[in-house]
């Protein structure tokens, strides 16, 4: 275990140290939208299995209309699901809807706002004969052709494409199943009036949000007091988590009983202080296969840490290529004063501005202050012993983006 505070890309590391990705599971197409997709998707079939039309109007021989206006006989019509099944001869015409297949013979596709009629006479005009009329066998993709990587979070887009590739189940990452449990004599759930000396438990409800938005699947296993047994009776109930996150008592005050009873019951801990701010106590250890991570008690640092180093282990745990914890640049718009010797992860509004990202810190950086945190979108990374950075200079900035 390490005793000194450990710097953040140290502690990351720790804690991403031997994380794979959990097991993969069937789901319906319609229930893949926003899963990972475990296995390399292939097409089953080529799109589309025939040449298609495009347009309405007529399926044509080229050379039948080089001359205009031309007469062709009408012999049959072609519609989506329902295709004409001769062919198209010398001076003939077939009526072709949208989607349909393009006859045999056929190699042009007139628009029918180019036609007019005659009874079984067609009577083709001047107008543009455009080749993208007829969209060819395989035009979107064909049958083996790998279309979709494994690793990727499925959007709505992705979903269309897997369903039209012939997939009704694919495999994806089981969600990491995270177990938040609150902790201190002082907190009552949200919609309970709070006593005296007490406060509204918020944390939890924040961080499953972003549990949530970085694919796992967060329990509120409840509130714990201060005590040993309360502790013990809530940690039994979340045996089948993935992640444990304990929120609060994980300093070493006394009455700060996390650490010591995870130990009791076989927690081996890594680290519990961090060279951050805010943040600096959070705790890290493994128990049997579950990791436990505890968080601080004071709402902006419990959901900062959280950011930082939460969601990456749930994406690790997903197989995810983005695991959550790359920054970005941007133009800082004001001047912001030299850090010190841990971290800081100031809070921010991310903008952009004539086509370039910019970015502003909030007035105070108190990590106390909820509100604040709700109006960033952003965090500016400040390294240890940072000098000054002047208004127009470039920083680093982590997106708050779950």
């Amino acid at each position: 275990m390490s005793k000194g505070p450990l710097s953040v890309t140290e502690a990351l590391a720790r804690i991403l140290d031997g994380v794979g990705a959990l097991s993969a599971e069937h789901v319906a197409i319609g229930d893949a939208h926003g899963r990972v997709l475990a296995a390399p998707l292939s097409a089953g079939h080529t799109q589309p299995p025939f040449d298609a039309s495009a347009m309405d109007g007529y399926a044509v021989r080229g050379v039948d209309i080089t001359s205009i206006p031309a007469r062709l006989r009408v012999t049959g019509e072609s519609a989506a699901g329902r295709g004409y099944r001769g062919a198209v001869g010398r001076g003939e015409a077939v009526r072709i809807f949208t989607g349909a297949p393009v006859p045999e013979g056929a190699d042009t596709i007139v628009i029918q706002e180019n036609t007019s009629r005659d009874g079984e006479i067609v009577i083709v005009g001047p107008g543009e004969l455009d080749p993208t009329y007829i969209r060819k066998r395989g035009f979107d993709f064909s049958q083996g052709q790998l279309l979709l990587e494994a690793g990727r979070v499925l959007n709505a887009r992705e979903i269309m494409l897997a369903a039209s590739m012939g997939h009704g189940e694919v495999d994806v990452r089981r969600r990491p199943r995270v177990a938040l449990l609150a902790t201190g004599d002082e907190l009552v759930l949200p919609g309970t009036p709070p006593g005296p000396d007490q406060i509204v438990c918020s944390n939890p409800f924040g961080i499953a949000a972003m549990v949530s938005g970085a694919g796992g699947v967060a329990h509120f296993a409840g509130i714990a007091r201060d005590t040993r047994a309360s502790l013990n009776e809530k940690l039994d109930t979340v045996r089948d988590a993935d992640i444990v996150v304990t929120i609060g008592g994980a300093s070493v005050g006394d009455h700060d009983l996390v650490g010591p009873v995870l130990g009791e019951r076989g927690m081996k801990l890594d680290f519990w202080k961090i060279a951050m701010r805010p943040g600096k106590p959070l705790m890290f250890g493994k128990l049997g296969g579950q990791r436990v991570m505890g968080l601080p008690g004071n709402p902006v640092s419990s959901m900062i840490c959280a950011r930082v180093f939460l969601v990456p282990l749930i994406r690790r745990l997903l197989g995810v290529a983005d695991h959550g914890f790359a920054t970005r640049s941007a133009m800082l718009t004001e001047e912001m004063p030299a850090n010190g010797p841990r971290q800081h992860y100031a809070r921010a509004i991310l903008d952009t501005v004539d086509g370039r990202e910019t970015v502003r810190p909030v007035s105070s950086q108190d990590s106390s202050l909820i509100a604040a945190l709700a109006r960033s979108n952003a965090l500016i990374v400040q390294p240890p012993h940072a000098p000054k950075s002047a208004a127009g200079s470039t920083v680093n900035v982590l997106l708050l983006d779950f």
